[in-house]
């Protein structure tokens, strides 16, 4: 697997890397680490000289983040693709930009021999971008580690501050994708803004994230809580009224798995993946922000949803396994090899 991923932390991406990893190791299954240069251009350069090398027996080289090698792979090989954010969303990344990622993404695909994604509308994505056989696509679902978001957190005293008793709670990146904007502008309308209660934003500036963050700060409905801790996310997640997450899209959507784990009622839109991980959350009828005060507000309204949203919610996470995603990740390994 590639160090790139494997020693730094780029995301959801490293989590599944190095899960997918640990779980491969408690099979007695040897993983090692491409190694990283700290450097695109050589890391590029010695992943490409790893796919030339000659293959040891059993040896399966798996790219765990959307690129590969820049030929054809003399050992069995996989590349999992995340997803084609970019399908649905303008501006993922600079035009130029993009143009190398889907380069990069299209020849990882044609030089290794099997794709994996995290979804099925992700593959649909990838079949569809990259022209590549839908059937030539596995898909496995990512887990969640249920037990994690289940025991009790306490919030940090900074943290614990700022929280009133009753909210509703975001935790992610701020980015266009994540579609703050109109969820911000959402807590001002009509039905919402009659509640009165609170948005809490937890989570960094990434990519463009200006327009959203000029919006949290001139809401008066909103507090800010910047980038916060495991404990203090979890903790939020099992102490919101109501965990709102109307992305824009999402390859799988781990946020929205891990409030339902912490027991929160779930909130979501019905874009990329979302559909497929939502369960018994409730799905809003569209992105914008009228649609999204609707959904929260009539959520809010039903005590006897909200009550069940937390039992049904932690229920539907647990069915998402990573002994399952990991012997999935065998048996294609073993597809592969055999071939």
């Amino acid at each position: 697997m590639p160090g790139r991923i494997l020693e730094r932390h780029v995301g959801g991406n490293t989590t599944y890397a190095r899960t997918l990893a640990s779980g491969l190791r408690d099979r007695g299954i040897h993983v090692s680490a491409m190694r990283y240069m700290g450097n695109p251009v050589g890391t590029l350069a010695l992943e490409t000289a790893q796919a030339w090398a000659p293959a040891a027996p059993d040896q399966v080289l798996h790219y765990v983040a959307d690129t590969g090698p820049l030929i054809s792979t003399r050992s069995p090989s996989v590349v999992t693709v995340h997803g084609v954010a970019s399908k649905w969303v303008e501006g993922v990344r600079k035009p130029r930009a993009e143009r190398v990622w889907r380069a990069r993404v299209g020849a990882a695909i044609r030089r290794t021999d099997r794709t994996i994604t995290v979804s099925e509308s992700s593959a649909d994505d990838i079949a569809d971008v990259f022209g590549v056989d839908r059937e030539s696509i596995s898909v496995i679902l990512h887990g969640i580690d249920c037990a994690k978001f289940i025991q009790p957190r306490t919030l940090s005293k900074e943290i614990a501050e700022k929280v009133p008793d009753e909210y509703l709670l975001y935790v992610g990146n701020i980015e266009p994708r994540k579609n703050l904007v109109e969820l911000v502008e959402s807590m001002s309308r009509g039905p919402l803004a009659d509640v009165g209660m609170p948005l809490l934003i937890a989570g960094k500036p990434a990519w463009d994230a200006e327009e959203s963050m000029a919006a949290i700060t001139a809401s008066d409905h909103v507090r800010y809580l910047g980038f916060v801790s495991e404990d203090d996310k979890i903790a939020l997640m099992q102490r919101c009224t109501a965990f709102v997450f109307p992305s824009k899209y999402e390859g799988f959507g781990f946020p929205v798995l891990e409030a339902m784990a912490a027991g929160a009622p779930v909130i979501t839109s019905q874009r990329g993946a979302l559909l497929e991980v939502a369960g018994p959350a409730m799905v809003t009828a569209d992105i914008d922000r009228d649609s999204i005060a609707l959904a929260v507000a009539a959520a809010l309204s039903d005590n006897e949803w909200l009550t069940n949203a937390r039992k049904r919610g932690r229920a539907w996470a647990s069915t998402f396994s990573w002994d399952k995603s990991v012997e999935a990740h065998v048996e294609v390994y073993r597809s592969v090899v055999n071939r």
